[in-house]
């Protein structure tokens, strides 16, 4: 069995602003609300004076799914919600999100895997737009 990445990828021309604002966009159209928002850069500048280039994670809620897995699993609770990166890495912006499928083999519950799968594709068409 191929253990699945953590995390589904891409890095776009887009600049930092357009990719996350392409994120939430694309977040808001496949039923995603976002619950939370963590400027990582802000965090690490006042907390340890560190300075970074821009990390921003959205913390993506996706009501009926949630529900669903929590009604299996209430432990899966503390997997969510489904976090969207948006960074700088040498340069080049990086839009990244949790792989819902990998995430969740973690339980060992495969009554969550028709539930993850259609998050992971939700997802997967999220990072695909931010794509130039």
């Amino acid at each position: 069995m191929t253990q699945e990445s953590i995390a589904f990828e891409t890095t776009t021309s887009l600049s930092f602003e357009e990719a996350v604002a392409r994120c939430r966009e694309s977040l808001m159209q496949e039923g995603f609300g976002v619950l939370t928002e963590i400027d990582v850069r802000a965090t690490l500048k006042k907390k340890l004076d560190v300075d970074r280039e821009p990390f921003l994670i959205l913390g993506a809620c996706h009501p009926p799914s949630a529900h669903r897995a929590l009604a299996v699993a209430p432990e899966a609770g503390v997997l969510l919600p489904c976090n969207v990166t948006v960074s700088v890495e040498e340069g080049q912006t990086v839009v990244r999100a949790m792989n819902p499928v990998a995430v969740m083999g973690l339980l060992a519950r495969p009554e969550l895997a028709e539930i993850s799968g259609e998050v992971g594709g939700a997802l997967r068409r999220v990072i695909d737009s931010a794509r130039a």
